[in-house]
């Protein structure tokens, strides 16, 4: 039951207390292991497309990255920080740019991931992490990486709330009304469907789309929020980074 309990709380706050718990390799593996993986699968793509902007190849960049976070755990860096003063994408970027001036030329000869043992990564999101670096760097030639960073961190945010909303309707069975409403959350190059032409495509009054639409909002700001309160130290601090968020989207 402690195990139980212990693990539940790894992955109940902030990803402060997860980096923490991460950093346990020698008293608690396990809880620590399932940590390391967690942080690797949440936060590789901005890290990534980091190391893509300064100049580092595809192969590269992940060997990077895969290293990053065995230094992140192994000289316990987040002990450094005062988590009260700084938001958690503050710290991995500040964390990432420490490793590249003074550690990566020597962490280059350690097997990847450093000391452990180094997380896959996902083919088909390493490719769209990849499209969307290119893409950022079709935009702006030289794009400087700090942006380049938040940019992906952002989408990463908004990539994660999306798959929890996808998850709510697939276990209510309406996995079809989310593929079809979700433009109304990210939009789209493609046009936007009026209320009527989607209601007579989905076989349902228009009053009932209306309300399917709110709530799928609904649902996505909670989503969203959640993530966002999972990276800040205090709530006061949730409405800020929703919006510094926003401004990051909005500003390609």
């Amino acid at each position: 039951m402690k195990g139980e309990e212990r693990a539940s709380d790894v992955f109940a706050s902030t990803h402060w207390s997860v980096i923490a718990a991460a950093g346990k390799m020698d008293s608690d593996p396990e809880t620590a292991h399932r940590a390391l993986t967690e942080l690797c699968q949440t936060y590789w793509p901005p890290l990534y497309s980091f190391a893509r902007s300064r100049g580092y190849s595809v192969h590269d960049a992940q060997d990077l990255t895969q290293n990053f976070f065995g230094f992140l755990i192994e000289n316990k860096i987040y002990t450094l920080v005062d988590r009260q003063k700084g938001k958690f994408r503050s710290f991995l970027l500040a964390s990432i740019k420490n490793f590249l001036a003074d550690h990566y030329d020597r962490a280059r000869a350690l097997k990847r991931g450093g000391g452990h043992e180094p997380f896959p990564f996902d083919e088909e999101r390493m490719e769209e992490v990849e499209a969307s670096f290119r893409a950022q760097a079709t935009n702006d030639p030289a794009p400087v990486a700090d942006r380049v960073f938040e940019r992906t961190w952002a989408e990463t945010l908004v990539g994660d709330s999306l798959a929890k909303v996808l998850l709510h309707y697939e276990s209510e069975g309406k996995e079809d009304i989310f593929q079809h409403l979700k433009i109304f959350l990210t939009g789209s190059n493609e046009p936007i469907p009026s209320y009527p032409e989607l209601a007579l495509q989905l076989e349902i009054k228009e009053s009932t789309l209306r309300s399917h639409i709110t709530r799928l909002r609904a649902r996505y700001r909670e989503a969203l929020r959640t993530e966002v309160r999972r990276t800040v130290a205090r709530e006061a601090e949730v409405e800020g980074e929703l919006r510094e968020l926003l401004r990051v989207l909005m500003n390609d």
